[in-house]
């Protein structure tokens, strides 16, 4: 028939001008191909390799800073660890562990699943920090302050830098958790959740380090 005849050569010159529809699928912004206006996935994880490298570089230099002041410093006090610290550190590895079934969730276009425990985590990163200024004021109280000798000093600042580089990942989180990456713009749902895992991970693993420091270098 003409008409039909009609709408296919109309069909025919859009898709010459670069205008043919994009793929269907991806509700959600979960798409598995990408979408429209989207940036390049590999820009993503090339920033968040950068950013985890300068974090390395900067506790590298408070690393070393701490071991030499410790050498050369006869008066240097070894702080006590509040017990509170293990059970932040168990708290870290559980949020590991509920982050990672939420991008698997998410693979699976499980949406439901992947927000609930999406903020299982972002709750547990909370809860974290709430148990650092516990295990600060547990220091205060027995005396210990950021000015009483050089090993207080470094144990707040080291627990306290971590502090501040796992808010920016709660952060993260809750951009992953309230953003409408439905409009199809700029970085998909799932490079998202991935980078923010991925920084998740690496705080899990600083924090591991530093109370190692902590513990072991006396």
């Amino acid at each position: 028939m003409a008409g039909t005849k009609i709408k296919h050569d109309i069909a025919l010159i859009v898709e010459r001008r670069g205008g043919a529809a994009p793929p269907a699928g991806g509700g959600d912004g979960g798409g598995r191909g990408p979408q429209p206006g989207a940036a390049s996935p590999s820009r993503y994880y090339t920033g968040i390799s950068i950013a985890l490298a300068a974090i390395v570089m900067f506790f590298m230099a408070l690393t070393s800073a701490y071991v030499i002041l410790k050498g050369v410093n006869s008066l240097w006090q070894q702080v006590t660890l509040p017990p509170i610290l293990w059970v932040n550190t168990v708290v870290l590895f559980v949020s590991s562990l509920t982050i990672e079934l939420a991008r698997r969730r998410l693979a699976r276009s499980d949406f439901s699943a992947f927000r609930a425990l999406w903020k299982v985590t972002t709750g547990l990163g909370l809860l974290f920090l709430a148990g650092q200024l516990l295990a600060w004021r547990q220091l205060v109280a027995a005396g210990a302050y950021l000015s009483s000798n050089t090993a207080s000093s470094f144990f707040y600042i080291l627990t306290a830098a971590h502090a501040l580089h796992l808010l920016g990942g709660i952060i993260a989180l809750a951009y992953v958790a309230v953003h409408n990456f439905d409009r199809g713009e700029g970085v998909s749902r799932v490079v998202a959740a991935n980078v923010a895992a991925i920084y998740w991970h690496f705080m899990d693993g600083l924090w591991v380090y530093l109370l190692a420091l902590l513990y072991f270098v006396k």
